[in-house]
């Protein structure tokens, strides 16, 4: 597939969908006149109408114009979205991908047909500022189209391709967890107020901090607990206060939400 020649579609052009856009013209991987964003109320894309990108409130006509798909409806509007676009898809011209949760490829093709080509992608909203952890997966996609996937979605961030069955955790782990992070730096900032500091420096304090954890085993590729060590010494403040958060249950509660937003995230999308 030459990426220079694609026509691509994002049809439901939210969040995810409109930061993908920005990200692939940002990187210069396509033109903006190149990307057509879907959206039912277009006064919601007219920012996007103004830096190049097309806009259309017509799914069929911008699939018909396009060669990538990109699907990023809410789970319970899809059904009717793959019904509306079902006569315009062509399997040997189109490269669907899906970016909704608890939908697998067999779900789409069964609406779309049994030849066309499905991946499945899972960014999450750091999307926004090109920094998102994406999950990729497909049961049926060639090996070309798959490395075109990677190449979009590494344009906003880090990418790793896993089993499909793997997806809905994917979901509760990286889509999802973006908000678990930020209430545990929300949490640290609020500590902060509690020992002295003001609201608006314990926030950047905190939220530089959780960075900083990050990049450290990022960059470094080592473990958290290789990184606590160097910060926990005998009878020190960090082991005191780490040891008493366990008491509280930090891990455990973490892990149970993890859990049961993977539950949740399975159940999202209903069949028809």
């Amino acid at each position: 597939m030459d990426k220079s020649s694609n026509k691509i579609a994002i049809l439901g052009s939210g969040n995810i969908g409109t930061s993908l856009a920005k990200g692939l013209i940002a990187s210069g991987y396509c033109p903006a006149d190149h990307i057509t964003l879907t959206r039912r109320n277009l006064q919601k894309v007219s920012a996007q109408a103004e830096q190049g990108f097309k806009v259309t409130d017509q799914n069929f006509e911008a699939v018909k114009e396009s060669s990538v798909i990109i699907i990023a409806v809410l789970p319970q509007q899809l059904n009717g979205l793959l019904d509306e676009i079902a006569l315009a898809i062509d399997p040997l011209r189109h490269l669907i991908i899906s970016v909704v949760s608890g939908v697998t490829c067999e779900n789409i093709r069964s609406k779309l047909g049994d030849k066309v080509q499905v991946v499945r992608a899972m960014p999450n909203t750091a999307i926004a500022i090109r920094q998102s952890m994406t999950c990729i997966a497909s049961d049926n996609s060639e090996a070309e189209n798959l490395e075109e996937v990677k190449a979009m979605f590494e344009t906003v961030g880090a990418i790793i391709q896993i089993n499909e069955e793997l997806m809905t955790a994917a979901t509760a782990l990286c889509a999802c967890g973006i908000a678990f992070f930020l209430r545990a730096i929300r949490a640290a900032s609020q500590g902060g107020v509690e020992i002295g500091f003001h609201a608006d420096e314990a926030l950047k304090m905190a939220a530089q901090t959780a960075k900083g954890a990050a990049d450290l085993l990022l960059q470094h590729n080592s473990h958290p607990e290789q990184e606590i060590d160097k910060v926990t010494s005998p009878k020190g403040c960090t082991i005191a206060g780490l040891n008493e958060m366990e008491h509280q249950g930090f891990s455990s509660s973490l892990i149970k939400g993890i859990k049961l937003s993977a539950l949740k995230a399975g159940g999202l999308y209903i069949k028809e």
